[in-house]
């Protein structure tokens, strides 16, 4: 498997029921974005996040800034 090739994961926090997204960081060096896919639909569409707003978005949550 080549970097090309998007390693899909999800959370080990995505324990429910099924609505999770997936993510594909592995690709986000070598093309600046990171893919995101709903997990219940594998060959569905996928969403590309610039790199940097992802890594943006994930510092938000570990800070929790998101909090409604």
């Amino acid at each position: 498997m080549t970097t090309d090739s998007p390693r899909w994961f999800k959370s080990s926090y995505s324990n429910n029921g099924g609505n999770c997204i997936e993510v594909a960081v592995n690709v986000a060096t070598r093309h600046g974005v990171v893919p995101v896919r709903d997990s219940k639909d594998p060959s569905g569409p996928v969403l590309t996040i610039a790199s940097a707003a992802w890594s943006e978005f994930v510092g938000g949550v570990k800070a929790d800034e998101l909090s409604a």
